[in-house]
């Protein structure tokens, strides 16, 4: 029975501090993604270089994992409040051709961070953006100016 509880504290703790990291490392992954991946390479090797060898002990941990994916999942769909803490929110980095400073310096970004993305659209001067945006899953999406 320590294993779920031990399991279910890891998902929250992990899921925590991969969300505290930002959005950098991993632009197509989500940190509820990251959760999954790196509790369940945990559980795996704590079954196999932990005191406990048992296979029964490895497959209760990886359910339990698994479980608590589905709930938070499902907790993420019916409260908006809970979707933003776990996944964030999308975050304007240039609006009307004036840099959000504030918030490109909490996301540790700087202009050519922004620019790189931009240039993927074929956009290549910051007069042609009317929004920049960095997206919950860490990428750049660029709004161009009507032509």
């Amino acid at each position: 029975m320590h294993t779920v509880l031990y399991a279910t504290f890891g998902y929250f703790f992990l899921l925590l501090i991969v969300r505290a990291l930002s959005r950098r490392p991993g632009a197509q992954m989500t940190p509820f993604e990251f959760v999954i991946i790196f509790l369940i390479g945990g559980v795996i090797i704590l079954a196999t270089m932990g005191q406990d060898h048992s296979v029964t002990n490895s497959t209760c941990a990886v359910i339990t994992v698994g479980f608590m994916h589905r709930m938070v999942s499902y907790l993420k769909t019916r409260y908006r409040r809970f979707g933003a803490f776990v996944d964030g929110t999308p975050l304007v980095l240039l609006k009307n051709g004036r840099w959000q400073h504030e918030v490109m310096e909490r996301m540790r970004l700087n202009d050519m961070d922004v620019m790189a993305a931009a240039r993927t659209k074929a956009v290549k001067q910051l007069s042609q953006i009317k929004y920049a945006i960095l997206e919950r899953n860490g990428g750049i999406s660029i709004i161009k100016k009507q032509q």
